[in-house]
């Protein structure tokens, strides 16, 4: 494993996509714990666009059309769902002055599992990322990209956790005025809203 793919896959971490918003939200509103259980649902849901690239499978819905609009509009509905469900304060993201309201861990983790399973670009992207850094001399393919991808993972996992116990540690401020409440609903939903557009605006 070079430092290439180690500071390549840092970026691509780094920068801000759904599991981010939902982990970051999550801390806000839940607290340190839930942002934990939500990054464990976002690193989780990377699983099934790993298993895809590696064995092939993600060149077969990069090819098929109706599978990737399925998946793709899949994604967006579920995005814009959960947009609504902020707005209404229902579901894993309920922002209140009253506090962070009881929610189920398993429910937050499988929230953000689906926001990346949901996803057909990720198969595509490990299909094209994972295979830069394979040197065909040093070994099993499948092994290498399978250590990368678990690399991958851990950092994925990592980073979020380190976002939403930020997130988590000035959550309590944030929860004490209605009007900030009002724009975070506002600025959270709008950004589930912005990704699920721009999900449904991408040709294969």
């Amino acid at each position: 494993m070079s430092i290439e793919f180690l500071v390549t896959a840092l970026i691509v971490v780094l920068i801000p996509g759904t599991g981010v918003v939902y982990t970051v939200a999550t801390g806000l509103t839940q607290g340190r714990r839930e942002s934990i259980a939500a990054a464990f649902g976002c690193t989780l849901g990377i699983v099934p666009a790993i298993f895809a690239s590696i064995v092939g499978l993600a060149a077969i819905l990069h090819t098929s059309a109706l599978l990737f609009q399925l998946l793709k509009f899949g994604g967006v509905v579920y995005l814009l769902y959960l947009a609504w469900q902020t707005l209404r304060e229902t579901g894993p993201l309920q922002i209140s002055n009253d506090g962070p309201r009881p929610v189920n861990l398993y429910a937050i983790a499988r929230t953000g599992c689906l926001i990346n399973v949901l996803n057909p670009k990720l198969s595509a992207f490990f299909l094209a990322f994972l295979p830069q850094f394979v040197d065909p001399m040093a070994g099993s393919v499948t092994g290498q990209m399978v250590f990368m991808s678990g690399v991958f993972m851990a950092m994925t996992f990592a980073v979020f956790v380190v976002y939403g116990a930020f997130a988590a540690l000035i959550g309590a401020r944030i929860l004490q005025s209605e009007t900030i409440l009002k724009w975070m609903r506002r600025t959270v939903a709008a950004a589930f809203a912005g990704f699920g557009l721009r999900l449904a605006l991408i040709d294969r």
